[in-house]
């Protein structure tokens, strides 16, 4: 199944930069997924406020490395493919600058000013996610290894939402005994008699949403083997696959059939016709198991479909879409403001509500483009790429956002670290397999021919 991959010719600058040099983005973004899943959400640095997760931090170095590394690149290094997700992103920042500045000059209460400064400098730590993952993630191999770790972080969450689930406890308010951080709300819930796990994460919902979103890429990887020779270690990825599965499916939410069940759509067309149907028939026999295991969850979870009009939360979310007009009227267009609509005016438990409300009609079309330039981009990786192990990644990539921006409907996902965190990096990751995908166009259209000019611009084998 898995294909022999190499590192292209354009993933090399004209000076033959040596493999050493080629792996610091890639490092530079594990750190930063390490920081975002193994750190709880609700654990800061004392006296920094929101602004001292770990994560939110390291994406400000990232943004700071990436301006520095741009400056000091040279004239005769590899040009960068256009991406169109950099366009997308660069007019969201634009708008969402005008409109804090806007809302500056119009006078705020003191206790907003603080929170807008916030907002933007949770905005510069995705957007230094963006870039890195754009034009740092220039091979195969670099983007094989960040989904590795990524399957593997969210592995771990899995298991621990799973013991978070039959033992009716956190598991983590012992980190907050550690001298310098600070312990905030956030943790488990529950709903009716199930307890709902958060994993890592600040909220169940943030924990369901990273869950669904990286589905997906699990299953392309436990297909895959790992993206490695050695069959030994195909169970190991399978097992995620079943604890990340197990693990929504355990949530009593809404969002999580619904993440779960698109994720599984989404990444089907990119496997094999063979795991098509495996996976359909596993995935009957296991919820039909945990039916069997669990009394009364399956009907607690079809009832939130069925009898949601009683529903208290569905009912506060419809009634915040009407009321959604009156909150835009003073400024439609470029808003009120990012991070100025706070829990106290109101809870639409809709990221897409509270954007229009934030940054108006202008800055939510420019984050849907983005959205909608980083699925293109994926698409585009999955018909033009070589290689099918490249093929599936730009299908899970393209799942997982996907998943994500859907789910942001169900809750207001840029309050929470992780999904925040989770948005921008897949945004990156689909940018970066584009560039890839046209290396391999690149490559086939001549560039072996320049292979014995340009050491170390071909590798063959998984490493």
């Amino acid at each position: 199944m898995t294909q022999s991959t190499y590192e292209p010719v354009a993933a090399t600058d004209a000076r033959g930069e040596s493999a050493r040099r080629r792996w610091k983005p890639a490092g530079m973004l594990t750190v930063f997924i390490v920081l975002l899943f193994a750190v709880p959400s609700n654990i800061t640095i004392a006296g920094m406020g929101t602004l001292g997760r770990p994560a939110l931090l390291w994406g400000l170095i990232l943004i700071l490395w990436w301006v520095i590394s741009r400056l000091q690149s040279k004239a005769e290094a590899v040009e960068l493919s256009a991406q169109p997700v950099r366009w997308a992103l660069g007019a969201l920042v634009i708008f969402v600058l005008i409109g804090s500045a806007a809302a500056l000059l119009r006078g705020q209460p003191a206790d907003q000013v603080s929170p807008i400064l916030t907002a933007l400098l949770r905005l510069a730590s995705g957007c230094g996610v963006v870039l890195v993952a754009m034009d740092g993630i220039r091979t195969h191999n670099d983007v094989v290894r960040l989904a590795r770790i990524l399957v593997i972080a969210i592995g771990c969450s899995a298991v621990l939402g799973l013991a978070q689930v039959a033992t009716g406890s956190s598991l983590l308010d012992w980190i907050a005994a550690f001298p310098g951080l600070q312990y905030d709300w956030g943790g488990i819930d529950s709903r009716g008699v199930f307890v709902r796990a958060s994993g890592t994460s600040t909220h169940p919902l943030e924990f369901i949403a990273s869950l669904s979103a990286l589905l997906p890429l699990a299953i392309v990887t436990a297909v895959a083997g790992g993206f490695d020779t050695r069959p030994s270690r195909r169970l190991i990825w399978w097992a995620i696959v079943v604890v990340v599965l197990l693990t929504a499916l355990t949530a009593v939410a809404r969002s999580a059939i619904i993440g779960v069940a698109l994720g599984c759509i989404l990444v089907a067309p990119v496997l094999p016709r063979a795991y098509r149907w495996g996976g359909a028939i596993v995935g009957v026999i296991g919820v039909a198991g945990l039916i069997v295991a669990v009394p009364g969850m399956w009907r607690a979870t079809i009832s939130l479909f069925t009898d949601a009009e009683n529903d208290p939360s569905a009912q506060s979310r419809t009634g915040g879409l009407e009321r959604l007009p009156d909150f835009m009227s003073t400024s439609p267009f470029i808003g009120q403001g990012w991070g100025t609509f706070t829990s106290r005016y109101y809870v639409f438990d809709n990221q897409w509500a509270g954007l229009l409300v934030e940054i108006g009609v202008l800055g939510t079309l420019a984050l849907l483009a983005l959205v909608g330039c980083g699925i293109w981009s994926a698409v585009f990786s999955m018909r033009s790429a070589s290689f099918p192990d490249t093929r599936m990644l730009s299908g899970a990539f393209n799942a997982g956002l996907i998943v994500l921006a859907v789910l942001f409907a169900f809750f207001d996902g840029f309050s929470f670290p992780i999904a925040t965190g989770l948005f921008f990096l897949l945004v990156g990751l689909t940018a970066a397999i584009r560039g890839i995908a046209l290396s391999d166009e690149a490559f086939r259209g001549g560039a072996r021919q320049r292979l014995p000019r340009s050491r170390g611009g071909y590798r063959s084998g998984m490493r």
